[in-house]
């Protein structure tokens, strides 16, 4: 797992006088103007549980709560030079990435992410909650190849791991199996969220090194669930950068967002965002039960 390093990239001349003091989260993600998802959502949980949030742009949407419009993907050059920009003068403790939008885009992050002295969590967003595509089939082939092997924490829903490991994961047993098989794929850990599987609660599972860990929730009744993935990997990526150890990272990230999804603020008239006002509380979920 790579290491996090705050002094990252800073020259050693740095007079001490100005160390940061403040851990630091880059997203490198696509843009939600109605602030439920994205590098929007990001940047609110970030700062929710005390981590400076950076972010770059990778794509522009015309969404609301109940449609996205338009995509529009940046240039691949632009992206590079955010990047660049962000790592060299505020260093991140931990970064994460969501929706990239095309194959060009995401070659670029993988190129840059070969030199992240950071943990990286790869949130491989496909579809957006309207179902409007945001990573086209090139982009997809990219990232299984290029940006998936760099990967500290891979974040895929049913659906996206079922397209990685190429098979249907509908249930506990069907999503260890794309575990294993997406973590041939070079991510040193793999996160399948459970949203989506069948079940009373919302198991998700975490394989590192071989092994698997359950992660259980109530399942909240809720239609208010615009952002949740985004949501949920930044978090993660907040206490990475405050050097929580994986396990515990996702553990009370989970909780979190579960704590989260049952506040939520009502706000538009269509799929809603998550709470992300919610309390940042310790011991949120049970302990980790390991497979």
């Amino acid at each position: 797992m790579p290491a996090s390093s705050p002094a990252a990239g800073r020259d050693e001349n740095f007079p001490a006088t100005f160390a940061r003091m403040t851990a630091v989260a880059l997203t490198i993600a696509g843009s939600d103007p109605s602030g439920g998802a994205g590098v929007q959502a990001d940047l609110k949980t970030f700062h929710q549980h005390g981590v400076y949030g950076t972010s770059v742009l990778a794509l522009l949407t015309v969404q609301n709560t109940r449609a996205v419009r338009r995509v529009e993907v940046m240039d691949p050059g632009l992206v590079r030079e955010q990047i660049e920009a962000v790592v060299e003068d505020v260093p991140p403790d931990a970064a994460k990435t969501g929706a990239l939008g095309s194959g060009a885009v995401v070659a670029v992050v993988a190129e840059m992410a070969e030199r992240f002295e950071f943990p990286l969590v790869v949130d491989p967003v496909m579809i957006s909650k309207h179902g409007a595509s945001l990573l086209d089939e090139a982009a997809r082939e990219a990232l299984r190849e290029r940006l998936v092997p760099r990967a500290t924490l891979l974040t895929p829903n049913a659906s996206e791991a079922g397209w990685l490991a190429k098979m249907d994961v509908v249930d506990r047993a069907s999503a260890r199996d794309a575990a294993f098989a997406i973590a041939e794929l070079g991510a040193w850990a793999v996160l399948i969220k459970g949203g989506h599987l069948r079940g009373d609660e919302a198991v998700d599972l975490l394989c590192v090194n071989g092994q698997i860990v359950e992660l259980s929730a109530p399942r909240i009744d809720t239609a208010h669930t615009h952002g949740t993935g985004c949501t949920y990997s930044a978090a993660i990526t907040a206490r990475l950068a405050l050097a929580e150890p994986l396990l515990e990272a996702v553990s009370e990230a989970k909780g979190w967002l579960t704590e989260a999804l049952m506040s939520p603020p009502k706000i538009g008239s269509g799929v809603g965002p998550v709470d992300h006002f919610a309390p940042v509380s310790r011991n949120s979920v049970p302990p980790p039960e390991r497979r």
